[in-house]
C-alpha cells in the first residue's frame, strides 16, 4: 500500500509516495539520495543513522517514514550553509580536531552533537559524554570526538559574538 505524505528535509518540502513500512533511512538514502545517515546495526543501537526530527536526534533505521509526516528532518547534508557551502560549527569542529577515523560513526556523532549544542551552548565534558553515550565509535577516537564537540561550542560562541 502506498500513500502520499509530506515532510521537510533540509529545508525542502516534499510530497512523496511512501510504502507503509519503509524506514526513514531507506527513504532518505534511496529516494532522496541523502547518504550521510548510514545503515549500521539496523536496531537503533549504534547511532550511524541519526538524523534530527524537529531538532531532536532520531534513529532513522527503525523510524517508519510514515511517522514523520509534516515533520522537519535535518540530515548531515543539511548542516552546511546551502548558499556558501560553509560547514556548520559542529562539522568544522570535527574537521579541525580530527574527530573521525573510519568515519562510520561520524554522522551520528555530528548530528547528536548538533542537537546537544542547540540546547547547551557550553556543555561540560560529562554532558558531552552523556549526550553521545548511545553513539558507538569502534575506532577509539573518543577523546578527539569530545575535543571536536568542545571546539564546535567555541566556534558557535565566536559566531554569536561577531
Amino acid at each position: 500500500m502506498t500513500d502520499q505524505f509530506r515532510l521537510t528535509v533540509n529545508g525542502t518540502r516534499y510530497v512523496l509516495p511512501c510504502p507503509e513500512n519503509r524506514t526513514l533511512l531507506d527513504l532518505l538514502r534511496s529516494q532522496l539520495g541523502l547518504t550521510g545517515a548510514k545503515y549500521g546495526c539496523g536496531l537503533a543501537q549504534c547511532g550511524a543513522c541519526t538524523v534530527l526530527v524537529d531538532g531532536l536526534p532520531a534513529r532513522a533505521c527503525i523510524l517508519r517514514a510514515s511517522r514523520v509526516q509534516d515533520r522537519d528532518i535535518t540530515t548531515l547534508e543539511g548542516l552546511a550553509d546551502p548558499v556558501t557551502g560553509a560547514l556548520s560549527p559542529v562539522q568544522q569542529g570535527f574537521l579541525e580536531c580530527e574527530g573521525a577515523q573510519c568515519g562510520y560513526c561520524l554522522n551520528g556523532m555530528v548530528m547528536t552533537a548538533t542537537a546537544l549544542l542547540a540546547r547547551i551552548s557550553a556543555p561540560s565534558r560529562d554532558e558531552i559524554r552523556a549526550a553521545l553515550r548511545h553513539n558507538l565509535c569502534r575506532c577509539g577516537t573518543h577523546l578527539e570526538i569530545i575535543a571536536s564537540v568542545e571546539r564546535a561550542a567555541e566556534l558557535m560562541r565566536e559566531t554569536r559574538r561577531d
